[in-house]
């Protein structure tokens, strides 16, 4: 099943809004006789590509299954893998996560022991969730698994008073936040940070999909020739009395399955006293600044945050699941 799991990581940033996926598939004398994942959306499911990969086909009907989540049962972009499961004749099929995906939650497995297929589920289920924590939180939460992210100066502040933006990331740093940014569906700022850094808000530095752009702007204070509202990546706009849970519900509707809300701090605040949050990003750059806007204050749980350095940077990295 981990084997599922590093297969199903190679899809990261590409898959949505279906989740990642990876698939083995196991002889009757132990042997990996094919392997597969979940490439892009719209492409084959892990399931096919695992049965396209055997090579001894004739080993497929005495073999072992296993994937990180409930096969599906429906018609989308592609066939539903249930059905190509039963007319290989697999013996058992190994799951880690049941699809909580109204159009499957449950219909795939029964599909399969119907069929006569031993079915076993719940195999390393919380890191299989963990993995696809994203789509388990659109579906079952109805609304995006949300990121907190910030880069701080050494004494704690975000920026300076004055109205030129300070740096803190390196370019080691700059480039690991563009890769979360390929990785999430969307990403937030506030309308003050819009005006002052006019950021571009996309994945220049990194391979992959540019996120949807979220943007509070109540008055029209952003210039129209702004960054954030060039060709690159859509825009929404939205108004600065919505609530967090209204936000949510609204990205929701829009099929958004996670958001990186990078601030400034008066955005960042409002989501951490609300409490809707799931997980949290913290740089932390090596010079002072001695004054200036105060980052966010937060919990971190004890012994729940992981702290990686990067040359005298240092990310810290906790959530909440």
């Amino acid at each position: 099943m981990r084997r599922c799991f590093q297969l199903a990581r190679l899809g990261v940033g590409r898959t949505a809004p279906n989740p990642m996926v990876g698939c083995v598939v196991v002889s009757a004398d132990g042997r990996i006789i094919g392997e597969g994942w979940h490439r892009y959306y719209g492409g084959w499911h892990a399931e096919v590509n695992a049965l396209d990969s055997v090579r001894e086909k004739e080993l497929i009907k005495e073999s072992t299954l296993y994937v990180n989540l409930e096969p599906c049962s429906h018609y989308g972009k592609t066939p539903p893998c249930s059905l190509r499961i039963i007319k290989e004749g697999v013996k058992k099929v190994v799951i880690s996560n049941t699809d909580p995906n109204p159009q499957v939650s449950g219909r795939g497995i029964q599909m399969l022991r119907e069929a006569g297929i031993e079915v076993e589920t719940g195999v390393l289920e919380s890191e299989g969730w963990r993995l696809n924590r994203r789509f388990f939180t659109f579906h079952t939460k109805h609304r995006p698994y949300i990121i907190l992210k910030w880069a701080q100066t050494s004494d704690g502040f975000l920026d300076a008073f004055d109205a030129k933006p300070i740096r803190i990331s390196s370019d080691l740093t700059k480039a690991l936040v563009h890769k979360m940014r390929a990785e999430n569906q969307a990403i937030m700022v506030g309308t003050t940070t819009a005006v002052k850094d006019n950021p571009h808000l996309n994945t220049r530095r990194y391979y992959g999909q540019n996120p949807t752009r979220v943007v509070f702007d109540k008055s029209g204070r952003i210039p129209p020739t702004h960054r954030i509202f060039d060709d690159s990546a859509p825009t929404i706009v939205i108004n600065e009395d919505m609530s967090p849970v209204a936000i949510g519900a609204l990205l929701y509707e829009k099929g958004i399955q996670s958001i990186i809300v990078e601030g400034g701090k008066n955005t960042l605040d409002r989501f951490i006293k609300s409490g809707l949050y799931d997980e949290v990003q913290i740089e932390v750059g090596p010079e002072p600044c001695h004054t200036g806007t105060p980052a966010p204050e937060i919990k971190i749980p004890e012994n729940g945050e992981v702290t990686t350095f990067y040359g005298r940077h240092k990310i810290i990295t906790f959530a909440r699941c």
